[in-house]
């Protein structure tokens, strides 16, 4: 008898169980993972993510074609209404400058360094700016290869972001984008990587290489993270403890649908960034699915911590709940 109740208790389940279908950023894909495995055990429902980059996800889901986007680009409330989306953040994270150069551990970036490394004027691995914060280390004349993504990304966009608030001069010729023509590219000393996994690739695969990367795709493949002086003057080492301490300046509002770009903070890491969640306003009913989804992933702070993402704040995961309310999309 236990065993017919149980196969029955399996069999209604299954039969009211759902799928939705998601697409975008590569950024988050990581823990996106680990919560899509565990709320189909818990729940008996599924959720479909591809990680196509946060270009794809916008669009898919201004369209229609997919239940929501993952994009690491907010939109701001004009676009938002525009497109009837609403928007909420799920986690926080960092991204690395990721690189490959045999027999050089710890590799010291200032913001000098960073600056003239992505505009072209440090070419060479043994360059006097470089070596000034990495005296031990052996330096080697070798042309640094820049690896960047060749998908309009969200990790571009927050990338970009933090160098047009450190940089005057990234910030006056091309400022933050989503796909950038880099000057590396006119040098012909770069190569380009689909999504975050594709520029992991592309590092580990290209001696001499540099590249921006999210944190938990640089650790899973066993990179080199360079460590990256902050808008302080200190040096931060890539982790989620620095995360953390840089994300506590991020100040998300319920007033502007948690637009908020959290690149170069006062203090901490200063390469971090939020990833969002865009849904359509009319599919009550589909939201709802979204939302239970998603609040899963914010009671399972473990799973983002053990990949290396900073987990919402408590009273931010309020807000996200009051909005859903709000809304009526409330799972």
């Amino acid at each position: 008898m236990k065993k017919i109740v149980a196969g029955f208790v399996l069999t209604a389940v299954s039969l009211f169980a759902w799928t939705i279908n998601g697409m975008g950023a590569s950024f988050p894909y990581p823990v996106y993972k680990q919560w899509i495995k565990g709320f189909y055990e818990e729940s008996g429902n599924k959720v479909n993510y591809t990680a196509t980059g946060s270009g794809t996800g916008i669009k898919e889901v201004a369209k229609r074609h997919v239940d929501f986007g993952g994009s690491d680009k907010p939109l701001i409330p004009r676009i938002l209404q525009k497109a009837k989306l609403y928007q909420f953040p799920t986690v926080v994270g960092g991204i690395a400058l990721a690189y490959n150069v045999p027999g050089v551990n710890n590799l010291k970036l200032s913001e000098a360094v960073v600056e003239g490394i992505v505009l072209g004027s440090i070419q060479y691995w043994d360059n006097p700016l470089i070596v000034r914060y990495n005296p031990n280390a052996k330096l080697p004349h070798k042309k640094i290869i820049f690896v960047h993504r060749s998908d309009k990304s969200g990790t571009t966009f927050n990338f970009t972001y933090y160098l047009s608030k450190m940089s005057s001069l990234w910030r006056k010729y091309y400022g933050a984008r989503k796909l950038i023509n880099w000057p590396a590219d006119k040098q012909g000393r770069s190569v380009a990587g689909k999504g975050n996994f594709g520029v992991s690739a592309a590092i580990k695969t290209n001696v001499y290489s540099i590249g921006y990367v999210d944190y938990a795709d640089a650790y899973k493949n066993g990179l080199k993270m360079a460590i990256i002086q902050g808008r302080d003057g200190r040096f931060y080492t890539p982790n989620p403890e620095s995360f953390s301490e840089s994300a506590a300046y991020a100040g998300f509002s319920l007033k502007n649908d948690f637009y908020k770009v959290i690149a170069y903070p006062k203090r901490g890491y200063p390469i971090i960034a939020a990833t969002f969640i865009l849904i359509p306003q009319e599919k009550t009913d589909t939201d709802k699915k979204v939302t239970k989804f998603f609040d899963y992933g914010y009671n399972h702070d473990e799973m983002a911590k053990k990949l290396g993402y900073v987990p919402l704040p408590e009273g931010v995961k309020e807000l996200v709940r009051n909005y859903w309310k709000s809304h009526n999309i409330a799972p």
